[in-house]
């Protein structure tokens, strides 16, 4: 949801890749083709790997501890072929190299995801100056430098639950507070990659987490995903201004590309002269949710969903959360994205489609918006879950 040129430029990691990844013994593939060897390393001298979540009906779903991140997500589609959704690389020294091959693939964003305008707010009198990393603004947390690319401590709890574990200081990118905060990945029986975010501060501070899965459920990366079928519960949007700052109006989503409360393939109104799309270059934008109501969300209704007609395969979502952003993969296949190498190649723009649930954007500079604050004593908890069956 970002523009990756100028959030993850200059960051250099060392990565040191441990004898497993050089040594030459028989490689044990996941379903989706990964070398877990190729995730096995040390970064700023702590241990990164690959786990494997699972169930007995054909879902897979790998995760790095780098950045908390989704390296791969198998369902079964139409025919019963298994099929990887989601976006990413191969090997965590792409993934790691934040000034060659920039991304947020995957991962699980934190401190605060979205943007937060002039990198600045105010909270109980004191005003806080964030990493300015998108311009003249805070984005996903300080990116490079944000929670996406760093290494949680990992647990995993049989073959479907993966709890990821990170204390971030007080003062890291700006934001007050130590905070420690605990992702969990579950996989379900009935194929939902269920995933809860859990917080604690010891000083007010603000927080706003989200997943950022790349998804084109087509298994074809090679083309635009502009026949994916997306539906959003949303009767109302926040528009932005070119530097995808939410102006403070909440506005109908009725009569505008924005309308996606009738389910259609995004590639009818990616195009539009709609100002809003052309600001971005397609969807880059916070829909307000039908499913939260009087200061709370219903996850158990279908927030959003997504559809690809080659494949068969649906994907319910379900939040807590206030709101989703929905990004088409507007930089991908743009300037330096072009040639870069992922798991599928080189990624054309459009190719993919990410639903993130989250706070509004800028939200701590909106008040009359609901508010990211974690107080100590309080306990943060958001919760998102991406069902995948057939239609």
């Amino acid at each position: 949801m970002s523009n990756m040129k100028n959030y993850f430029a200059g960051m250099t990691v060392a990565v040191a890749l441990l004898s497993a990844c050089a040594s030459g013994e028989q490689k044990a593939l996941t379903v989706s083709g990964l070398d877990p060897a190729k995730f096995d390393t040390l970064i700023n001298e702590k241990p990164v790997k690959l786990y494997t979540l699972k169930n007995a009906n054909g879902m897979e779903v790998c995760i790095t501890n780098y950045g908390g991140r989704v390296v791969s997500l198998v369902v079964p589609d139409k025919d019963g072929k298994s099929t990887d959704v989601v976006l990413g690389f191969d090997n965590i020294a792409q993934y790691a190299d934040t000034l060659n091959s920039p991304t947020d693939y995957g991962s699980s964003v934190g401190r605060y995801a979205n943007r937060i305008k002039e990198a600045t707010f105010t909270l109980n009198d004191s005003t806080y100056y964030l990493k300015k990393n998108d311009g003249p603004n805070c984005l996903h947390g300080g990116g490079t430098t944000g929670w996406m690319n760093q290494v949680y401590t990992a647990e995993q709890i049989g073959d479907s639950i993966l709890k990821l574990t990170i204390v971030a200081e007080d003062g890291e990118n700006g934001f007050p507070g130590k905070v420690k905060a605990i992702t969990t990945y579950t996989v379900t029986s009935d194929n939902t990659l269920d995933i809860t975010w859990e917080a604690e501060t010891d000083e007010p501070t603000i927080i706003n987490q989200t997943n950022h899965n790349y998804y084109n459920l087509s298994g074809n990366f090679t083309e635009p995903g502009y026949d994916m079928v997306l539906y959003v519960n949303a009767d109302n949007f926040t528009p932005s201004d070119k530097l995808y700052i939410p102006t403070g109006e909440i506005k109908p989503v009725d009569g505008t590309p924005m309308d996606f409360r009738t389910p259609h393939a995004i590639g009818d109104s990616i195009k539009s002269q709609f100002d809003q799309i052309q600001n971005a270059s397609g969807y880059d934008h916070n829909w307000c949710l039908n499913t939260y109501k009087d200061g709370k969300g219903d996850d158990t209704q279908v927030c959003a969903s997504l559809y690809s007609p080659k494949t068969g395969i649906f994907m319910e979502m379900y939040t807590n959360e206030p709101g989703v952003q929905v990004y088409s993969g507007n930089f991908q296949g743009v300037g330096n994205e072009v040639n870069i190498q992922h798991k599928h190649g080189p990624y054309p723009q459009h190719v993919s489609v990410c639903l993130e649930s989250q706070k509004f954007p800028d939200s701590p500079n909106k008040k009359d918006w609901v508010q990211p604050v974690l107080n100590p004593g309080e306990k943060y908890f958001s919760h998102a879950a991406y069902k995948f069956s057939i239609k």
